[in-house]
């Protein structure tokens, strides 16, 4: 299909509003709209808040619901379904626009393609694909989740120049720099759910949430605290740790069914979910994944030791590794980065995609993807 490539420069605007909802719009997609009349933008929205107006309906209430003749940009498929708030395609229709430019069809099975027939049958013409790889990069946990019935997760380790991530008696803070740890919390912020360990808890003291405000966030709503996932096989927390105490909700994945250990997290904030052990009597990672997407949780955020990081790039679990390398040499007894135990032969050896690296501070950020992810 071939298209203006004024499509592209409006589609990129769309795109620079949508990401105002990086932070925000948890569990829904991050949608921007541009309304463009002889070249000139009118109007534009962004979806902010889950609940709250979409992005075409923020637009559209700018021209009093009239888009007569225009053009209409948006990143993501107009919604055909009630949900929280009614079909934005419904107003598109009823603000007559001539054509409306989509990035990309929404994976979501109420929708997929069915607000882009809507939107013909009423005479509406609809452009499709334009900065399609952009828009799905932007929201690749809802696009997962919505396709696979999986969160996109992602992989955060910090580690010495020789690969080491903590002293042989577990001392590990602080490995990167205090840039590299301000630059984690937008990571954080970004996600839906910071998935973690009893044990990381515990050594750590870990709080597990996000430090910023919401003008360091650069939007105008409230900060939205990730739900924090910890896995703890033995029931080894307390309930009385700092993240307890802490807003946000905490919910706890566990293979014990030990009744007494459980009154430990009768607590508002916390929830239990008991599943069953895989064979080396762990929680099995496989279906805590798919009861997160279960539980509308589109981006996995990890904070965790060598155990459990090897453990989900042996099972291919991960779908993006980001590890701050800083300049130090922590020696042979140190730990390392990712338990994958012994592999023998280079054949079996984890192959990663390195997509971007750059300074932050005195620490080097890398990028990569594993060349092969799960998506059972």
């Amino acid at each position: 299909m071939s298209f203006s490539h004024n499509h592209e420069f409006w589609m990129a605007r769309a795109l620079q509003l949508a990401r105002q909802g990086l932070y925000s719009t948890h569990p829904n997609p991050r949608v921007g709209c541009v309304i463009v009349r002889n070249d000139q933008s009118i109007a534009e929205g962004f979806h902010a808040v889950p609940g709250g107006p979409h992005a075409e309906v923020n637009a559209l209430h700018q021209l009093n619901g009239d888009a007569t003749g225009a053009t209409v940009y948006v990143t993501l498929e107009p919604c055909s379904h009630s949900g929280k708030t009614p079909p934005c395609v419904d107003a598109l229709i009823q603000a007559r626009p001539k054509t409306v430019v989509i990035a990309m069809q929404d994976p979501n099975p109420l929708v997929c393609g069915r607000g882009i027939r809507k939107l013909n049958e009423h005479g509406i013409e609809v452009i499709v694909d334009v900065l399609a790889p952009q828009a799905a990069e932007l929201n690749a946990g809802f696009i997962k989740r919505m396709q696979h019935k999986m969160p996109w997760v992602r992989l955060k380790m910090a580690m010495s120049l020789d690969g080491r991530t903590a002293l042989s008696n577990g001392l590990s803070q602080w490995i990167s720099g205090p840039e590299a740890r301000q630059d984690v919390q937008f990571l954080r912020a970004s996600s839906s759910a910071i998935l973690s360990t009893a044990k990381t808890v515990l050594r750590d003291d870990a709080a597990l949430n996000v430090r910023l405000d919401s003008q360091q966030l650069k939007q105008s709503v409230k900060v939205r605290q990730p739900v924090r996932v910890i896995i703890d096989n033995q029931l080894r927390l307390s309930g009385k740790e700092k993240l307890f105490e802490l807003e946000g909700e905490i919910w706890i994945f566990t293979s014990s069914r030990d009744d007494v250990l459980l009154q430990n997290f009768k607590r508002a904030n916390t929830r239990v979910f008991i599943l069953p052990p895989d064979s080396k009597g762990r929680v099995d990672l496989l279906q805590l994944l798919h009861k997160l997407a279960e539980l509308e949780i589109n981006e996995v955020h990890t904070e965790c030791g060598a155990t459990l990081s090897g453990a989900l790039i042996q099972q291919g679990l991960v779908d993006e590794l980001i590890v701050y390398m800083a300049p130090d040499l922590m020696g042979d007894q140190a730990q390392g980065l990712f338990d994958l135990g012994e592999i023998s032969i280079m054949s079996d050896k984890v192959q990663l995609s390195i997509s971007d690296v750059r300074m932050i501070g005195r620490d080097i950020k890398i990028w990569a993807k594993p060349q092969s992810t799960c998506l059972r």
